[in-house]
This record gives C-alpha cells, structure tokens and sequence, in this order.
C-alpha cells in the first residue's frame, strides 16, 4: 500500500494590539463531514470530523487575532482524490467567513466601547457651576418678600383694627338704640300720664260746665220765682216778719267756681311741673350719659390707636426679630464655613510647622555635628601645621648641617559616614626615615 502525504500550511495574519490566534487542521484516513462549533469567552472555533481536529484560537477584547492554518494528510492513493480539495476549499471558505465575522464583531465591540466612553463621559459629574451672580437677585428677592411679608402683616392688622372698630360701633348702636327705647318708653309714660290729665281736666271742664249750666237754670228759676212773688205782693199789706235770712245761690255757686278752678289751677301746676321736672331730670341724664359716653369714645379711640401703633411696632420688631435671625443663621452658618476653612488652614500649617520644626532640628543637629567636625580638623589641621613647621625646622637644620636627608611622610585619613558622624577613630600617622 502506498502513503503520501500532504502539508499545506496558510500565511498567518494578525490585526488587532495584543494576544493572537492560530488554527491547525490535520487529517487522515477517510474525511468525514465536518462540523464547527464556537467557544465563548476565549473567540475560539473548532472543525472535527472523524479525523479532524482543530485547536482553539484564544484572545481578547482589547487584542488582535491571528490565523493560520497547516493540514497534514496521510494515507493511500485513493484518498487523494478530488474530495480532499473540495473538503480543504470548503474549510477554508468557512475560515475566512468566521474571520469576517471575528472583524465585523471587534468593529461592533470598538463602536460599543466608544458609545460606552461617550455615555460615561456625558453621565459623568459635570464642572461645578458659579451661582455667586445669583445672590444679588436672592438678596433682592429676599427683601422684597420681607417688605411685602410686612405689608401683609400690616394689611392683616388693619383688617383686625377694623373688624374691632365694626364690633364697637355696632356695640355703641346697641347701646344708644336701648338708651332710645328707654327714653322712648319715659316719653310714652309721660304721654300716657299728660293724656290723663288732660282726661282729668276735661273731666273737671266738664263739671264746671255743668255747674254753670245749673247755676244758670237756677238763676233763672229765682227770676222767675222772684217776679211772680212781686206780682204777688203788689195790692197787698206789707206784712214785715222777722226771719232767717235766705241762701245766697250765686255767692255758693261763686265759691264752688272758685274752688273748682283753684284745684284745677293746681292739678295743672303740680302737672306741668311734675312733667318738667321729669323732663329736666331726663336731659340731665342725657347730658351725663352723653357726657360720659363721649369720654369712653374718646379713651377708646386712644386706646384703640394706642394699640394699633403697639401692633405695628410689634409687627415691625417681629420681622425685624425673624430678619436678625435668619441674618444670625446665615452668618453663623457662614461663619462656621469660614472657621471650619480656617481649622484646614491652621492644621495644615501646623503639619508644614512641625515638618519645618524636624527639619530644622535634623539641621540643628547636622549644623552642630559638622561643627564638631570643622573645629577638630581645624585642631588637627593646627596640629599637623605646627607639627610639619616643626619638622621643616628641623630638615632645614639638618640641610645645613650635613649631607643627611630627611624625608617625612604625614598621612592624615578621617572616615565620616553618609550621616555626617565618625565611624571610627581619627588615624595619624608620622613617619619619618633617614637614608
């Protein structure tokens, strides 16, 4: 039996930033027909069959994808024929139809992110507005609300003054119209007293009438009694008898006038007076109550404008209470802002305080630590100077006194750490040869 077999490997391509992909077909034997599935998450696809596998490709959101593909077929001459072609053709047709879809897909998923961004960048906390332009327009605001809150205040107080004025006039009309049914009732009682004595007199008019009547009657009555006596007499004896003396009549009658006409003279006096009396009386009541009705109308109305300007001022001290208030308020509230601002500032002063404190004192120390050191290599320096005007004294002296030379070495090392202290001992050295 004879084998071949065939290698067909496809040019790799990769587009996207990060990560890749790699698709590996190989076959053998006998193809059968083959079947795609997807892997989410990893943007991985897989082509089987009975001898056909294909590995995943792996990638991400943000990273590229790469895709290549290498078949490897083996078996016997009858395998290689057309089918193979048409079987590779068709996967690789279904290749480049799922990479459209991976680019269709990763155009989609840039679009969504720059949506995303967008919607984030629009949702996001906007720059902080400056409304201090807007406190003029609320301060003006607020005062005119104030002014007319007054207004109203005043309005309202008005009504009520004039609400208690309604109540006093319609009490004081209650009051004059009892005084005047009262009155009215005295009058009607004098009227019904005057038409009895009018009743009495026209009573007692009467009787005089009728005594005059009868009076009259019997005047004549003796006239004519007194005439058929003289025609008696006449042609007759006197015949003179002594006897009582007759009633006078008209003296009787007389007397009775009088009397009757004193009575009704007096009846009529005691009545007139009696009514005047009554009707001084009366109007010396009048005149009081008027008189002290007049007063308390006038105690009201001081005591009424006397109240009203307390309101007012009441109203007024009120509003001006309620402004100094919320003036308090949004001062304190200011104030408490300012001070909160101030404890910030104070507290991150006294941080930068204490840093420049410990600073100033790292340096304190460093200054006095190099200090130290500058006074003892002046004191060595001074050392070594006094030693080496010693030493040169010396090799001048012994420059002329001979052929010796004199050769000195000084060597002076001083180890300081990286902190500016000493980590060990100052070494000096002198040495000296002669040759």
């Amino acid at each position: 039996m004879t084998s071949y077999s065939y290698r067909q490997s496809s040019a790799t391509s990769s587009f996207g930033g990060l990560g890749g992909g790699s698709v590996r077909f190989s076959a053998g034997g006998a193809f059968r027909a083959p079947s795609i599935h997807g892997g989410s998450g990893g943007r991985g696809v897989s082509v089987s069959s009975a001898r056909f596998v294909s590995s995943s490709s792996s990638g991400g959101y943000g990273g590229g994808y790469g895709g290549g593909y290498a078949g490897a077929l083996a078996g016997s001459d009858g395998l290689l024929a057309g089918n193979e072609k048409l079987t590779m053709q068709n996967l690789n047709d279904r290749l480049a139809s799922y990479l459209e879809k991976v680019r269709a897909l990763e155009q989609a998923n840039g679009d969504l992110e720059v949506k995303i961004r967008d919607w984030y960048q629009k949702q996001g906390p906007g720059p902080a507005r400056d409304y201090s332009h807007y406190f003029k327009t609320i301060e003006d605001l607020r005062d005119k609300i104030l002014g007319a809150t007054i207004e109203n205040s005043k309005i309202v107080l008005q009504i009520d003054n004039a609400r208690l004025a309604a109540d006093d006039f319609r009490t004081k009309f209650e009051t004059e119209q009892a005084l005047r049914l009262s009155v009215e009732a005295d009058i009607n009682g004098l009227r019904r007293v005057l038409d009895e004595l009018t009743l009495a007199r026209t009573d007692l008019e009467l009787q005089i009438e009728g005594l005059k009547e009868e009076l009259a009657y019997l005047k004549k009555n003796h006239e004519e009694e007194m005439k058929e006596f003289s025609n008696r007499v006449v042609g007759q004896v006197n015949v003179e008898m002594d006897a009582t003396p007759g009633v006078d009549l008209t003296r009787v009658l007389a007397e009775m006038r009088e009397q009757y006409e004193a009575m009704a003279e007096k009846n009529r006096r005691e009545a007139e007076e009696w009514f005047n009396k009554k009707i001084e009386e009366l109007n010396k009541e009048v005149i009081s109550s008027t008189a002290l009705i007049q007063t308390s109308k006038t105690e009201i109305t001081e005591l009424r404008r006397t109240l009203q300007g307390l309101e007012i001022e009441l109203q007024s001290q009120l509003s001006t209470k309620a402004g100094l208030e919320n003036s308090l308020a949004e001062t304190e509230c200011r104030y408490a802002l300012q001070l909160q601002q101030i404890q910030g500032l104070i507290g991150s002063i006294e941080a930068q305080l204490s840093e420049l404190r410990s600073e100033m004192e790292c340096q304190n120390q460093e200054y006095k630590m190099l200090l130290d050191i500058k006074t003892r290599l002046e004191q060595e320096i001074a050392t070594y100077r006094s030693l080496l005007e010693g030493q040169d004294a010396k090799l001048t002296g012994f420059a002329t006194g001979g052929n010796v030379t004199h050769s000195a070495t000084i060597t002076a090392s001083t180890t300081i750490s990286s902190s500016g202290s000493s980590n060990g001992p100052t070494r000096r050295t002198l040495e000296s040869s002669r040759s």
